[in-house]
Formats: structure tokens, C-alpha cells, sequence
């Protein structure tokens, strides 16, 4: 009998400038970066920067096919709209879980048990109240701030009140060293997961109450995350102890909490994971987070999804949207996805939590407008071409607003959330048996080869140059022209 040896598990390329071959070992269905490198050759066409004798680089913009991490946390099949924590699918998760529950999951790998999650729970919720000094924080920015510059400023600030936390202050192992089993190590990284995941919808709560003049609420320690939350927004007066939020509203929330929790290594799980390789205290990391989820093609999307909804108007305008959208004048926000290449598994959830909603809230004006917009996506032969389907910012927007919460307020509604998944990620990093090693991704160079400096005197403006090649004129207020008129009285100009 005939045995069939299995292929070798390998890549083999041929280096043409060389005539030289390589092996280059696949696991998981990918190949080492390094192994890369081991293609060496003279080229007589390459300039010194191109540095060719130190190996073969892989140019991968803006991250398309290059995986960065191992991960144990979240699974995408973009291709058939999966989407899975832990192993579990989302949708399950939807109908059973909550989102302390989940959050537990995405952290520690495994479902609660009953004592667990009580524990689980009970610590969360104990780390809710902020530092009066942190609150009088708050009350520094304008009146007009955007919600999400101030959380972003709030994490950051945390992390002076956690001097124990910040291996700058304690030590480049204060955190790493719970690899290999250092519990003093690991009760410092896990107490940093407590307070952040605790304080998050205080923080939250704090910038959406400044933008309204109102005074801060007091945590509610008898209510859920979601629901502690909502009185945190919304309670009149701290004094005013009665509140309980609508089950409706309240359960939707954590549905939503729960879609937002994580999605694989995103840009702003990316620029956790870049800036937590350089070990530095996990405040920096969540406020590094919020930064990134802060723009407008990432955390800000479903805001923009609604003002495009908004721009629209009726039902009856949209053919005419989607012809400037499809002659590239305008921007289509709300649909497609960098990894989903069919229907957004967290869109069809959404859907249907929707008309939960609007049954309580009222329907949602824009509603039949947005489903105008997805009728056409279906059967426009331009967007089933490019894999345009309604995403998750499409619905939850629309949800927000039947909600009551003011547009810019949408992007702090993810990154609460979204705390937990970079969370998971960046306990996953400093976990590392290896070690952690901080990220220096490298660069194609394509300036100006070695030249000498040249004096001002001698200096001619650079032939062909545009608009791109010096700063633009600014403008100034009134103020400043006065100053400049008076400073400049009898004085001679400054040479270089």
C-alpha cells in the first residue's frame, strides 16, 4: 500500500536577483517576517537607503495583510460575517450574556461561574467613584468641549492617582513579571482592569453632565454596569435615590455594550498594543485608545452616519445621494467594513434591537430614511460590487439618537465598552512567556540621499515647488495684528 506523505508545511521563493532559494516555514497559515529578511542580495539598481545587504522588508501600508499579534481573545471571518469572543459567537452571546459577563469572558478567557461573576461584579462596581480632585479636572475644560477630548484627558489623568500602577515609578516589570507567576505582580495588573472597567462610565458620565452645567452624580451600587450608568447621566439629584432606568432602554445599552466590546485588533486596539509594548502604566494605554477610536473612519463613524442620514433627509432624496456617492463626490458612511466583506454579524443584531427600541422611544424620524439607503445597497449592482453593507454605525446611531444622546456623545458610547477589549488585549501583551517587545514597524525610505548643508545666503527656493513645501498663510485675529503693529515699532527685522 501507498502512503501519501503530506506536503511540507513550508513557502519556497525564489530570489531572481540571485538565482538563491528559500524555505520559509508556515504555521497557522502564515510566515515569520523575520524569514523575510534572510533574502540578502547586491542589487546594482538599489540606492544606499534601500539598504538591500540587510535583507528583504515587506511594504504592507496601513497594515492589509500583516499580522501582528498571537491572540487567544477574538475571532473575524470578514469573508462570512463571523464574529466570535472566545469561541463563542456573538449573536449568542446577544441573547444570553450582559456585559459584565462578557467583559469577564473577553479578559479571562472563560463564562463566569455564578460565584465568579458575583465577585466578578462586586469589585467592578466598587471602583466607580473618582477622586474629587479628578472631578475638579472635569470642570477646567470649556463649556463646548467634545465629550471625547475630555475622557481622553480623564484616563490620562487616572494614571497620576495610581502612582502603584506606572513602571516608570515601580519598575519595567511591574506588570510583565506576571508571566511567569509573580501574583504580586499579577494583583497590580488585574486591580488596574477593576478600576478602569469601574470608572469608565463615571468618566464617561462626568464629561456628558459638564457639557450640560449640571452637577456630577454619585454611583449607584444597586444597579447594573449599563444601568448605574444611565442614573449616572441622568439623575436629576444625587439625593434622588428612586431612580431606576427603563428596562427597554437599559438592556439595549448592554446589548450594545456588548457588540462594542471588542473586534479583533482594530486601530484603536492596535495603538493599545503599540503604545503597552513600551510598558508603560495601562491609563496611558486606555487614554492612547481613546485617542485613535476618537476619528472619524474609527469611533466616530456612527456620529457621521447619522449627520449623512440627517444631510439626506427623506427616503426620496437618497437616489439622488447615492449618484453623487457613486461619481466620487461624496463620502458613504455607515457601510462597508476594512474586514467585512458581506453583512456586518453586529449590524444584524443591531437591526433588531432597534425596533425594540423605537417601540419605547417612539420611531426614530430618520428610520425610513436609513432603510431606503439599505434597500438601495441591496440591489445597487455599485455597492454589492464593492461589498457595501449596512456596519454596525449604521444602526447604532440611529439607536443613540431615539436614545436622546446628543451626536458627539457617540463616540464616548464605544469607547466605554471598548475599555474591556483593550483591556483583554493589553493583559494578553503583558502576559507575553516571552516577553514583551516593544513595536518599531519599519519604513520604506524614499528622500534625498546624504547631502550638505547649505548656508541661508546661498539658498535657492526648490524648482517645481508647490503648495505642500512650506506652511501655508495662517490667519489671525485682531488681537494679534495689534500686537504685531506695536512690536514692531523701530525694530529692525530678525536674520537668520
Amino acid at each position: 500500500m501507498t502512503v501519501k506523505s503530506s506536503p511540507r508545511q513550508s513557502l519556497t521563493v525564489v530570489d531572481n536577483r540571485t538565482g538563491k532559494s528559500y524555505e520559509l516555514p508556515i504555521e497557522h497559515n502564515s510566515i515569520l517576517a523575520t524569514d523575510i529578511k534572510k533574502i540578502v542580495a547586491n542589487s546594482p539598481d538599489d540606492v544606499p537607503e534601500d539598504e538591500t545587504t540587510q535583507g528583504l522588508r515587506v511594504f504592507d501600508p496601513g497594515y492589509m495583510n500583516t499580522a501582528v499579534v498571537q491572540s487567544k481573545i477574538t475571532y473575524i471571518n470578514g469573508q462570512e460575517g463571523i464574529l466570535r469572543y472566545r469561541g463563542y459567537p456573538i449573536e449568542q452571546l446577544v441573547q444570553k450574556s450582559n456585559f459584565l459577563e462578557t467583559a469577564f469572558l473577553l479578559i479571562y478567557g472563560e463564562l463566569p461561574t455564578q460565584s465568579q461573576y458575583a465577585g466578578w461584579h462586586n469589585e467592578v462596581t466598587r471602583h466607580t467613584f473618582l477622586h474629587t480632585d479628578v472631578e475638579g479636572m472635569f470642570k477646567t475644560f470649556r463649556y463646548d468641549s467634545h465629550p471625547m477630548s475630555m475622557l481622553t484627558a480623564a484616563f490620562a489623568t487616572l494614571g497620576a492617582f495610581a502612582p502603584e500602577a506606572n513602571p516608570s515609578l515601580r519598575g519595567q516589570k511591574l506588570f510583565t513579571a506576571a508571566a511567569s507567576g509573580d501574583l504580586d505582580s499579577l494583583k497590580v495588573l488585574d486591580k488596574q482592569i477593576l478600576r478602569i472597567l469601574g470608572k469608565a462610565p463615571t468618566l464617561a458620565a462626568a464629561a456628558y453632565r459638564m457639557r450640560q452645567g449640571r452637577p456630577f452624580n454619585r454611583p449607584a451600587q444597586n444597579l447594573s454596569y449599563t444601568g448605574n450608568f444611565l442614573h449616572l447621566l441622568d439623575t436629576l439629584s444625587d439625593s434622588d435615590r428612586a431612580y431606576t432606568p427603563h428596562p427597554v432602554l437599559e438592556k439595549a445599552l448592554d446589548t450594545l455594550f456588548i457588540i462594542h466590546a471588542d473586534h479583533e485588533v482594530n486601530c484603536s486596539t492596535a495603538t493599545v498594543l503599540q503604545v503597552g509594548s513600551s510598558l508603560v502604566d495601562p491609563y496611558s494605554v486606555v487614554a492612547a485608545g481613546c485617542a485613535a477610536l476618537y476619528g472619524p473612519s474609527h469611533g466616530g463613524a456612527s456620529e457621521s452616519a447619522i449627520r449623512m442620514l440627517m444631510e439626506i433627509g427623506s427616503p426620496e432624496n437618497v437616489p439622488a445621494f447615492m449618484a453623487k456617492v457613486e461619481a466620487r463626490e461624496r463620502v458613504l458612511v455607515g457601510f462597508g467594513h476594512r474586514v467585512y466583506k458581506s453583512v456586518d454579524p453586529r449590524s444584524t443584531a443591531i437591526r433588531a434591537l432597534a425596533d425594540e427600541v423605537f417601540k419605547v422611544t417612539g420611531r426614530n424620524q430618520l428610520l425610513d430614511t436609513a432603510l431606503e439607503l439599505a434597500r438601495y445597497a441591496r440591489e445597487s449592482e455599485f455597492m454589492r460590487k464593492r461589498n457595501l453593507y449596512p456596519n454596525v454605525d449604521f444602526y447604532s446611531g440611529l439607536i443613540y439618537q431615539a436614545m436622546g444622546f446628543p451626536l458627539d456623545f457617540y463616540p464616548v458610547l464605544f469607547a466605554v465598552p471598548r475599555c474591556v477589549g483593550w483591556l483583554a488585549h493589553w493583559r494578553q501583551q503583558m502576559l507575553t512567556p516571552s516577553g514583551v517587545k516593544i513595536w518599531r514597524p519599519r519604513q520604506v525610505y524614499l528622500g534625498s540621499g546624504e547631502r550638505n548643508y547649505v548656508d541661508a545666503r546661498a539658498r535657492k527656493e526648490k524648482p517645481g515647488s508647490t503648495v505642500f513645501d512650506a506652511p501655508v498663510a495662517v490667519a489671525h485675529g485682531g488681537d494679534s495684528k495689534r500686537f504685531e503693529l506695536a512690536a514692531a515699532q523701530g525694530k529692525p527685522r530678525a536674520k537668520l
